[in-house]
């Protein structure tokens, strides 16, 4: 029967390997469901949240995976709107992993709002002066349009393509799949900005706090680049981890070498604005808040030091986007998937002191920098997130269609 479901012309493991594969994914599983279940059912005591965080690590990992998922909805615009004919051959792949993503953080907010029982009230009682509730309806809307962009590629699994409507309807689906596209990118680009934009607009906390365009704070765009600038980079890493875990190429060099190229330039133009925005911050905006960047920062070592700010503008911002934008490297195996990841860190780096640095930094003359643990509950609610997704990429490379190019590759 599991043979069955496989594509044809392709190889996979054997079941029995294959199930060994799952039992350790439904372990993390089963450990995320726990933690998780600790805090639905007592409360969000579980964690270390207190009145100075009160967003925390879900928060963080929340901004984290929704930047790095955003390959989805940019590597479908770029595809079937701007028409790149060669990104057809990853573009499943990067659908389920925003899948994924979008779906792991709705999960985690579901869990952070402390009473899910009633998250509907953010839809049916919303407050329209603030950015997370256009956030809260846009990350619910694209990830139905996800959904809809992941129907096809399950209808195309063996067994289910030999009833004609089921294979019709598939066909139909991938036809005016461009409309999809185009509602995840309106949606995506709106609600990448607003996450950043609420950040912006905090002015009593002057280490997020930015000036902008009309009522847009500067976040407001940075993390829409940023975000577009990380997204294909992870689907990238994702591609290339999978073809060296099951042994078989799944895409041609130059499809990935393509989408490093369109990360590295993204990266690249973001950091131009990121370091402007910086210069721009620490000469006019902290001084009209009374303060300067040695506020801002707890000495060079230690959480909260300016190895934080070399970090995540020096070595995980300028250095992979030039290694990402160079020909001669992104060549390169190594140089290629060592720029890929550096270029993830920076941007998860980045949401990391959005989010918990902005928090630590004292407001006041008698507050002091509070420190910051997260519980094991935390981590498992982040482990549930994983868990599901290894699970849903292995079962989906192993009885769907992803890669295009995966039987003529390994003709040989």
């Amino acid at each position: 029967m599991d043979a069955a479901l496989i594509p044809p012309g392709v190889q996979r493991c054997s079941f029995k390997k294959f199930m060994v594969w799952i039992g350790f994914v439904l372990l993390l599983l089963l450990w995320g469901l726990y933690g998780t279940a600790l805090c639905l059912i007592k409360g969000l005591n579980q964690t270390h949240m207190n009145n100075y965080y009160g967003f925390a690590l879900w928060i963080f990992l929340d901004l984290g995976v929704i930047a790095l998922g955003a390959g989805a909805f940019f590597t479908g615009f770029l595809r079937y709107i701007v028409g790149i004919d060669k990104l057809k051959n990853i573009i499943n792949i990067a659908v389920i992993i925003g899948w994924c993503c979008y779906g792991g953080a709705l999960l985690i907010l579901a869990i952070d709002v402390g009473q899910p029982l009633r998250a509907w009230h953010i839809f049916w009682y919303p407050n329209v002066h603030s950015m997370l509730t256009e956030v809260s309806f846009c990350i619910t809307c694209y990830f139905t349009v996800l959904c809809v962009e992941y129907l096809p590629i399950i209808l195309e699994n063996p067994q289910l393509d030999k009833n004609r409507f089921i294979h019709i309807l598939s066909h139909n689906f991938h036809e005016y799949m461009f409309i999809f596209a185009a509602l995840g990118t309106f949606l995506s680009f709106f609600h990448q900005g607003s996450l950043g934009g609420t950040f912006g607009v905090l002015f009593t906390r002057p280490f997020a706090y930015r000036t902008g365009f009309f009522v847009w704070p500067w976040t407001f765009f940075l993390f829409i680049l940023s975000a577009i600038a990380s997204g294909p980079a992870l689907t990238l890493l994702i591609t290339w981890f999978m073809q060296k875990v099951t042994g078989r190429k799944l895409v041609s060099y130059d499809v990935l070498e393509l989408m490093g190229k369109i990360a590295g330039t993204l990266l690249f133009i973001y950091m131009i604005f990121k370091l402007i925005d910086t210069w721009y911050w620490i000469e006019h905006v902290l001084p009209s808040k009374g303060m300067t960047l040695a506020d801002c920062y707890k000495g060079w070592f230690g959480s909260y030091g300016y190895w934080l700010l070399v970090a995540e503008l020096g070595v995980f911002g300028v250095i992979p986007a030039l290694i990402l934008v160079c020909p001669a490297l992104r060549k390169r195996e190594f140089w290629l998937i060592l720029g890929a990841l550096m270029d993830c860190t920076g941007i998860a780096l980045n949401r990391f002191v959005m989010v918990l640095q902005s928090s630590a930094v004292p407001t006041y003359p008698f507050d002091k920098w509070p420190s910051y643990m997260p519980s094991w509950q935390e981590w498992a609610t982040f482990g549930m997130v994983l868990g599901i997704t290894l699970l849903v990429i292995s079962l989906s490379y192993r009885y769907l269609p992803l890669f295009p190019q995966e039987k003529e590759l390994n003709r040989n």
